[in-house]
């Protein structure tokens, strides 16, 4: 694999998605869970989403169930709490696992491009990675990073 364009992901249903659809916008990629200290972040995520989708901007989420058991549901209670509570419109995609054996290739990517890093494991559910237009990634954010906290550089590379 040579760039993010060329990764495939599951979107809930399980169908296969090519990231290439992404080609040329800003996207920002990030784990989350429904039963999380940081699942509130998912309004702050749907702000960012609505203020920027116009100009070329999108979340990419990707439920995991790796910390703390905090994403148990299928990927269809994932969504439809997501929608209900926080009335998310961004792609949600299948549960994934972001670290070991079974991590999906994305992953595996991001965490490689996050050179100079001791440690590039996900420590926990609601790290973001920003992406810009060409497929870099910009730069990558700790789960207390709220999402508002990010909208300046969202705003510079858009």
């Amino acid at each position: 694999m040579s760039g993010i364009y060329d990764f495939t992901v599951k979107n809930q249903k399980g169908e296969e998605i090519s990231l290439k659809q992404y080609e040329g916008k800003t996207l920002l990629i990030v784990n989350t869970a429904t039963g999380c200290g940081f699942t509130p972040q998912y309004e702050g995520l749907e702000n960012l989403y609505k203020k920027y989708k116009d100009q070329g901007f999108v979340i990419l989420d990707f439920p995991c169930n790796q910390f703390g058991n905090q994403a148990p549901g299928s990927d269809d209670e994932i969504h439809e709490f997501c929608t209900l509570k926080y009335n998310v419109s961004f792609p949600q995609f299948a549960k994934v696992d972001v670290n070991g054996e079974n991590e999906i290739p994305l992953y595996t990517f991001l965490k490689e491009q996050q050179k100079g890093m001791l440690n590039s494991k996900i420590k926990w559910n609601f790290t973001k990675f920003l992406v810009d237009k060409t497929g870099n990634v910009v730069e990558r954010y700790a789960p207390t990073v709220k999402p508002e906290d990010i909208d300046q550089k969202i705003k510079e590379i858009l």
